[in-house]
């Protein structure tokens, strides 16, 4: 008979179980022994997935997929699995049994006592760390192919201490090797949310790498005795690991020394070409730190320490655990669960009509449907409604609608400012100048769009994209999180109702009724601001116009992206290849040159490699013919790879040419001294 969820059982398997250690979202560990023969005895961890989850297929097979990946791995800093196995269609794990602490437990004592840790114990901390992770990034399946392991969640309390000082790398549980990619595809939610690297923040492939920059974090935090990103709502501590912002290490009330603090700003950059290119150099720098100061590092100072801060009297190996497994409660990273659905709050009993001028009264309506009217621009600030057929009132009289009274960013007018810049119709061949050169010169203002119904805003801060509102029903946040497989669409209008209890905000309800983690929101936000400018470059009509100056005075999540990628992006996307060929028709016989010094550098487009060598090879005068003859020759790009690089190097200036004339308004202005 199967045990009852909360029951413990007494045996599994050849392993009785002594006592559990630690629990977590969807498994146990218990501390077990194993007896054979003549007085043979073996302590062991043993973690098992919970019976409610046992039938998770997703869980199994993470599950599984950790046991196939630690039975690979045999290293003294790496705990080991020993067995696996199936009971009464329950599995589990037999792992190296840690009697000690864990580094979580290590930095929070330092920061309750007011005490260092030492430099020679941190150091001792970290290499045994960065070894750990250099066996395991090279490590190979039985054929030799390279299992191109990714940690994902190296943070305190994976870090396992032992009673001699011998310090070992535990949770593989969501650890990706290419053998098990199907389970932990890019943008998944794994790891934990302080020790995660900008690119796990943001969704992005993760390699090795991403393991060094967590591993950064635990050498920054050993140092200062405090989090590195920590501080303030979830959201504030993602947009503080995404922009690498290492500003904790300068208020520190300790001094970071010079050659850890090289090594810190070099694990801790923003872009993973700039960091350690392997755990093993990673190593090799801390070494030459330990050879310049003449340290010896040794197990026993460790040892010495956690005995002398007695952290080593609880039940050892608090946290040898998989994704969602047993953890220390405040690192605990729940899986999303299937949800319920809620009983709607009472604000959905309103009923609206509103009325616009010169149109029809449109209703009854439900809440979140008004606000989807003003959110596509159907309904304004100048529109009048009435709520439960009372009387017909402004905008302004209805607190609920209040963010759409108030915000520059969602509220939509019928023409494009008068005092706008580059005012005019929207010009195909001219487009991804007018955006360059708004970027290049650091602007700050909304560069709107203005098609009919159909608007859109994108607000740049020193030429960057900060916000981008959109009415496109399609571009609306609960629509594109649905579309996503995210939220349910009965959960959208559950929050929409809610929105007058957090500010109008369909994202901080969403949060705020525990439809979305932080972290979920935040990435669905990025990638959706990223996708609303991408699909402006794919505008056939209407009017474009730049506000000098506007701000959104939305609460904004900055892509944090090199905006002439973004540029690179949305015109690869917005342009075929027809277009392109019929807009640079009359350039074909005509002269075009390199540009000696252009405003931005070409690598800082990101453009594939084709269309990168194209413009390379424009060193002198030519001709788009002869280019194209040129590269078909020297079979580095195909005819659509030279249209794109010639198009995008015109538009932004890294190519010239004396028939393609950016407008008057957009030339360069004159350089300054001093400017």
């Amino acid at each position: 008979m199967r045990d009852p969820p909360d029951a413990a059982p007494h045996r599994l398997g050849p392993y009785e179980l002594v006592r559990r250690l630690a629990t977590g979202g969807m498994a146990e560990v218990y501390l077990a022994r194993r007896e054979g023969p003549r007085g043979f005895a073996k302590t062991v961890a043993l973690k098992r997935i919970l019976p409610q989850f046992a039938s998770d297929g997703d869980f199994v097979a993470m599950f599984v997929d950790e046991a196939r990946v630690c039975a690979r791995l045999a290293h003294p800093n790496i705990v080991q699995v020993f067995d696996f196995g199936e009971e009464e269609h329950e599995l589990y794990m037999a792992m190296e049994f840690v009697d000690g602490t864990t580094t979580a437990r290590l930095l929070r004592a330092a920061f309750t006592r007011g005490e260092e840790i030492p430099l020679e114990v941190t150091l001792h901390i970290c290499l045994s760390m960065a070894r750990a992770l250099d066996y395991a990034h090279q490590a190979r399946d039985d054929s030799g192919r390279a299992l191109a392991l990714v940690h994902r969640d190296v943070s305190p309390g994976n870090v396992l201490i032992d009673r001699a000082g011998a310090v070992k790398l535990t949770d593989f549980g969501i650890a990706r090797a290419t053998e098990n990619e199907r389970r932990t595809d890019a943008g998944h939610l794994k790891g934990k949310l302080g020790y995660m690297s900008p690119e796990q923040v943001l969704g992005r492939e993760l390699d090795a790498r991403s393991d060094l920059f967590s591993l950064g974090i635990i050498l920054a935090e050993l140092v200062i005795r405090r989090p590195l990103f920590a501080g303030g709502r979830e959201l504030d501590v993602l947009m503080r690991i995404r922009d690498s912002d290492l500003s904790a290490i300068d208020r520190a009330p300790v001094r970071v020394p010079d050659d850890v603090r090289a090594i810190l700003f070099r694990a801790l950059t923003k872009e993973p070409s700039q960091r350690f290119a392997t755990a093993g150099i990673f190593a090799e720098a801390i070494e030459e730190v330990l050879r310049r100061r003449r340290m010896q590092v040794t197990p026993a100072k460790l040892a010495e320490l956690i005995d002398k801060w007695g952290l080593c009297e609880g039940d050892g190996q608090a946290a040898p655990a998989s994704g969602g497994g047993a953890v220390d409660e405040e690192e605990h990273t729940t899986r999303k669960a299937l949800r319920k659905p809620r009983e709607l709050p009472d604000a959905t009993k309103h009923k609206y009509r509103v009325r616009a001028e010169g149109e029809p009264d449109i209703g009854p309506l439900s809440y979140p449907n008004l606000i989807e009217l003003f959110a596509t621009g159907r309904a304004t600030a100048h529109s009048q409604i009435s709520r439960d057929d009372g009387r017909f009132l402004s905008t302004s009289e209805y607190p609920e609608f209040a963010r759409f009274v108030t915000s520059p960013a969602l509220r939509w007018d019928k023409q494009i400012p008068r005092d706008a810049l580059e005012r005019g119709r929207l010009d195909r061949s001219r487009f991804v100048a007018t955006f360059f050169r708004l970027s290049v010169r650091r602007e700050t203002g909304a560069f709107i769009l203005l098609d009919g119904h159909r608007q859109k805003k994108i607000y740049l801060v020193d030429g960057s994209p900060e916000f981008v509102a959109s009415t496109e029903k399609s571009e609306l946040l609960g629509e594109y999180l649905a579309a996503r497989g995210q939220v349910l669409p009965m959960e959208v209008d559950m929050a929409l109702a809610m929105l007058p209890r957090f500010g109008g905000r369909l994202g901080d309800a969403l949060v705020g009724l525990s439809i979305l983690r932080p972290i979920e929101l935040f990435r669905a936000i990025h990638d959706q601001m990223v996708e609303r400018v991408i699909e402006a470059f794919s505008w056939q009509s209407g009017d474009i116009g730049f506000v000098k100056g506007a701000r959104s005075h939305e609460e904004t999540f900055p892509l944090g992206l090199n905006p002439f990628e973004l540029i690179a992006r949305g015109f690869r996307s917005g342009y075929s290849a027809a277009e392109l060929e019929f807009l640079l028709r009359p350039l074909q016989e005509e002269v075009i040159e390199p540009v000696l010094v252009p405003p931005v550098r070409l690598e800082t487009f990101r453009m594939p490699e084709a269309e990168q060598m194209v413009i390379e090879n424009v060193t002198e005068k030519t001709t788009l013919s002869a280019l194209m003859a040129k590269a078909s020759v020297k079979r580095i790009a195909d005819p659509n790879d030279v249209l794109r690089a010639v198009f995008l190097g015109l538009s932004c200036e890294l190519l010239k040419s004396p028939k393609w004339v950016l407008p008057p308004s957009l030339k360069p202005r004159p350089i300054v001294t001093g400017e």
